[in-house]
């Protein structure tokens, strides 16, 4: 069984920065996509950032490029969001997405809220 093991989020100030993690739980031959959603009361879930098995290819939605950064672990299959610049926009729960061909696994979330 495979699971999504997130960390970090909490409640800070507009301007300040967070660092969500995420590492699946088990060890896993299987090189995944993975990344992050998040989804906002009375909204639907959007995409936020992810990174390819290899680490070189990315890809940002508009409103958090250049204030946040995804990366991978030395450590198989996790994965790190630096978010600076924190806009009270950004409140959500941040959902962690694990993928492979047809497969997709998600965390169970962490809330991250923006006060200004």
């Amino acid at each position: 069984q495979v699971q999504l093991v997130e960390s970090g989020g909490g409640s800070v100030q507009a301007g300040d920065s967070l660092r969500l993690s995420c590492a699946i739980s088990n060890r896993t031959l299987r090189p995944y996509t993975m990344g992050w959603f998040r989804q906002a009361p009375g909204k639907e879930r959007e995409s936020v950032a992810r990174i390819s098995a290899n680490g070189l290819n990315t890809y940002y939605r508009d409103s958090v490029r250049g204030r946040f950064t995804i990366s991978r672990g030395n450590a198989e299959n996790t994965v790190y969001l630096q978010m600076n610049s924190l806009k009270p926009e950004d409140t959500a729960v941040y959902i962690c997405v694990a993928t492979s061909g047809t497969i997709e696994y998600l965390g169970q979330g962490t809330q991250v809220t923006v006060s200004s």
